[in-house]
């Protein structure tokens, strides 16, 4: 789940304002080594927390439904992470990594909802749509002070990129086929046995055709379609006496 999100992320910063630019997205802790290795412009990504958003958690089951709408199964509802990355800017000028930022900004504002469509493998499966918030209150334990002093680097200009992602709960398990039949009663006398009386169909289809039998059966103009379902059975004949 987490590297379908730094697929998605990827996506994001390569496009909008930034498209066609050729600026590298990575992923790697920027630590000192990281920096000397660099030798172009780059926007770094690092994921540097990763929890539950409790708030988001429910009980019960949830239905997984097949192309037609079917249900097929049942599985419990997804849980939901908070990712959160530590964005930054890499060019040799300081200028140039706020003009980086801004890009980066323009980009992401517009996107705070990720539709389920535009996810990747088991996110987009889950057929949820995926909240993305940038720059927002820090929120997390670790204040991005620490996280810069346990990297070994220097402080340096920052957005917090926070995505919460559901993670599927397993198991899975299958439910029992859908119901493609009606009802059908059986009515037989008092102190009578079930075995021999008549059926009677409450599936329109099969009350046309059981209309249009009997009225062939006494040479009558046989009924069809909604016409024989409107009007019922023909009344039975008299009892002789």
């Amino acid at each position: 789940m987490i590297h379908e999100v730094d697929e998605v992320i990827e996506r994001l910063l390569k496009g909008g304002a930034l498209a066609g630019s050729g600026v590298d997205v990575s992923f790697e802790a920027p630590t000192r080594d990281w920096a000397a290795r660099r030798n172009t412009t780059a926007v770094n990504a690092y994921l540097y927390d990763i929890r539950e958003d409790v708030r988001r958690r429910h009980r019960g089951s949830a239905p997984v439904e097949d192309d037609r709408g079917i249900v097929r199964k049942r599985r419990q509802p997804p849980r939901w992470f908070r990712l959160s990355y530590l964005v930054t800017a890499w060019t040799k000028q300081p200028k140039d990594e706020h003009r980086l930022l801004s890009a980066v900004l323009a980009t992401l504002l517009p996107r705070e909802l990720i539709p389920a469509e535009e996810l990747p493998g088991a996110l987009g499966a889950l057929r949820l749509s995926m909240p993305l918030t940038v720059a927002g209150l820090q929120t997390e334990a670790r204040s991005l002070a620490e996280i810069w002093s346990a990297l070994g680097g220097e402080l340096k200009p920052s957005l917090d990129l926070v995505v919460t992602a559901p993670f599927p709960a397993y198991p899975e398990y299958d439910v029992g086929p859908p119901v493609t039949d009606g009802a059908a009663v059986r009515v037989h006398a008092i102190g009578g046995s079930t075995q021999d009386a008549p059926e009677r169909l409450h599936r329109p289809h099969q009350v046309a055709e059981a209309a249009a039998a009997r009225a062939a059966a006494r040479g009558l103009p046989g009924r069809h379609g909604s016409d024989a379902t409107a009007a019922g059975p023909p009344n039975p004949e008299p009892a002789p006496k």
